[in-house]
């Protein structure tokens, strides 16, 4: 007898949540999300502010009911069993949100290890163990108000796995984290992976998703418009070239210009003090860095490059299409 389909790790089926506005408006944060996660797969979650990823990992986390649809961890419905969802399912945020600024990051642990109903001598064998996996032996006994985000961020991922989960959330993990610190978190990621668990990313760095990630989907507006390998996005920009400028005066005006050069896709721009940095997507049939040029002849122009197509391009591209 053959023995029944194993369930998918995580299950989105129409899901659903919306709120209400103080003048009655319905705002809709998730609309009829649909995925399906598989054991042991990283999965990120990408998406602009209010695209409904942090309303769809509450949902997962239990803290909030969904308005339609489904949502599931390991076969088990996150309303009707929520009690089997969280024993199963591991929660990393980040920054000082569930954590006990005063406690010592051994007393943190061992209080949450009380609230797990984890036995006290598996507690005293769990603890050191996970300490020394993120890298904070020696930091043990200091007060957590001492530690650095990056410290915070290594404890936060101790607490999510202090009752070995099968599934793990993580909510944003490297915001704010100096870059060192952020490369040694993807590492402590990726040996959760191997570890064969479950996780779930979101994260607005298209590198890391880049880095990180089996499988992503882009939301926007709180729907899918997008999913698969960052392979298989960044083919979607085949036959596209990529021009970088870093410039001094340049307004939106001046993006209005660029977009109606012949071949241009799409052109986005961000600043950083007096300096912005342009990007604009287009075909490879003809070389459009002259004519864009020509759009900034009143604006000091520091750097151009060329460049491959990212998956951060092609997400820019996704979301600027999904947006129009």
């Amino acid at each position: 007898m053959a023995s029944p389909p194993q369930p998918y790790a995580v299950e989105l089926e129409g899901l659903s949540r919306t709120y209400r506005s103080g003048r009655g408006r319905e705002l809709r944060a998730v609309d009829g999300l649909s995925l399906a996660i598989e054991p042991g797969e990283m999965y990120g979650l990408l998406g602009p502010n209010g695209a409904g990823k942090t309303s769809t990992v509450k949902i997962l986390m239990t803290v909030l009911l969904p308005t339609a649809g489904r949502a599931r961890v390991l076969g088990h419905d996150v309303v009707t069993d929520t009690q089997e969802v969280r024993r199963r399912t591991g929660v990393i945020l980040g920054g000082d949100a569930g954590l006990y600024a005063r406690l010592s990051a051994r007393d943190n642990l061992f209080l949450f290890a009380d609230l797990y109903g984890i036995p006290y001598r598996e507690q005293r064998r769990i603890v050191p163990e996970l300490l020394e996996k993120v890298g904070l032996t020696g930091k043990e006994r200091a007060r957590v108000e001492t530690f650095s985000r990056g410290m915070k961020q290594r404890l936060h991922i101790a607490r999510g796995l202090l009752h070995d989960p099968e599934v793990v959330i993580l909510d944003e993990p490297s915001n704010g984290i100096d870059p060192v610190g952020a490369r040694e978190l993807r590492e402590l990621v990726k040996e959760t992976v191997r570890a064969g668990r479950t996780v779930l990313m979101t994260t607005h760095y298209m590198f890391e998703a880049d880095e990180l990630c089996d499988r992503v989907a882009v939301l926007c507006g709180g729907r899918k418009i997008a999913e698969g390998t960052p392979e298989s996005l960044k083919k979607q920009t085949d036959g596209r070239a990529v021009l970088s400028l870093d410039v001094a005066g340049a307004q939106e005006s001046h993006l209005e210009l660029i977009r109606r050069v012949e071949g241009v896709h799409s052109t986005t721009m961000t600043a950083d003090g007096a300096r912005q940095s342009i990007t604009v997507q287009s075909d490879t049939s003809g070389d459009v860095t002259q004519a864009v040029l020509g759009r900034l002849a009143d604006v000091t122009v520091l750097q151009v490059s060329k460049r491959a197509p990212t998956l951060e391009d092609a997400y820019v591209s996704l979301v600027s299409g999904a947006s129009a």
